[in-house]
């Protein structure tokens, strides 16, 4: 029997390139343990197009093969791992669709509601979620400045968020009212919508959601420690230097809010309609309230991220779990 061709997309050429290059040198050494795979790994440059890793340039068909210079190759399954546009917003994934290609992940319409902050927590909101308290401004204009100063006046600290964007990117805490500005201004560079927060001092806890031979699983949390009176930002997740530390144990958690929190989980997985893999992230504050964060439809998979630790914690091996996406994969196609 022939094996499976899996393509293996990464890069992106956004602002998580290279992170997410990092995660898939990762999933490639897993889909390498599968004697059933055949993987040919593309990146998505950011400049000189999708390149194999000899460099030849590849493009994909919409009759399911691939180009790589001058050779054609028929692909069976996709995964794009990529953080980020295009691989968290819907673009990548309608790509997919269209050539009629079976791929890992959330599909476009899922991604395109989790990836914006703000379509996200409307979701939350409609299907009885708790969230943080937050402001909408969809105009880079003075009346949104003053919206998100009255916020902080309400409100004391915030968080100033790009809607569009994951990673912490474009992401400003802000605890002096005479730093809204800058950041209003500093976020609406990153998109075209922000999402202002009330800012807590949260416990910062995330779940691994994902498929497993057709059933919903969600993991007990893991806890993230950042540094005192900072926050989980770009750098503090993926850099070599981050002072942040993870524990797949946290302590001092109540059977109730771990229950919570699961349930909270499988809802949005569920009631959103993800697809294979999410890490969906919760805030607890100091007066025992579970918050849901944000919902990560391809969450980091370098060799400090949380997904796959997470994961492998619950009992599953991650080359069994792309195993079980590929093979539910094929069967739907």
């Amino acid at each position: 029997m022939n094996p499976t061709q899996v393509l293996l997309l990464c890069g992106g050429g956004g602002a998580e390139h290279e992170v997410s290059l990092v995660s898939a040198n990762y999933v490639e050494s897993e889909l390498r343990k599968l004697p059933s795979v055949s993987v040919i790994r593309v990146e998505l440059t950011k400049e000189n197009g999708w390149k194999d890793m000899d460099g030849q340039d590849c493009r994909l068909n919409m009759d399911k093969t691939l180009n790589i210079g001058n050779e054609t190759v028929s692909i069976d399954y996709v995964i794009p791992c990529i953080h980020g546009f295009p691989g968290e917003t819907g673009d990548i994934q309608s790509l997919l669709e269209l050539a009629g290609l079976p791929y890992m992940g959330c599909d476009s319409s899922a991604s395109i509601v989790c990836f914006n902050k703000i379509t996200s927590k409307l979701w939350f909101d409609a299907i009885g979620i708790p969230n943080t308290p937050y402001v909408f401004l969809t105009e880079n204009t003075s009346e949104s400045v003053v919206k998100a100063e009255e916020a902080f006046d309400r409100w004391g600290a915030l968080f100033i968020k790009a809607a569009c964007q994951g990673s912490s990117v474009g992401c400003y805490k802000v605890t002096e009212k005479t730093g809204v500005k800058d950041a209003v201004k500093n976020a609406f560079t990153y998109s075209n919508q922000v999402l202002v927060e009330k800012a807590v001092r949260p416990r910062e806890l995330e779940l691994a959601a994902y498929h497993f031979d057709g059933k919903v699983i969600v993991t007990n949390p893991g806890e993230i420690c950042s540094p005192e009176d900072s926050f989980y930002t770009y750098e503090e997740k993926y850099s070599t230097g981050s002072h942040s530390l993870t524990t797949v144990e946290p302590t001092n958690l109540t059977d109730e809010q771990i229950a919570q929190m699961r349930d909270y989980a499988e809802k949005a997985f569920v009631h959103l309609k993800l697809k294979d893999l999410s890490r969906i992230d919760f805030f607890l504050t100091s007066d025992g309230d579970v918050l849901l964060n944000e919902i990560n439809t391809y969450p980091g998979m370098t060799p400090i991220s949380m997904f796959p630790k997470l994961m492998e914690h619950n009992g599953h091996t991650f080359s069994d779990y792309l195993e079980s996406c590929i093979h539910s994969g094929l069967n739907k196609r």
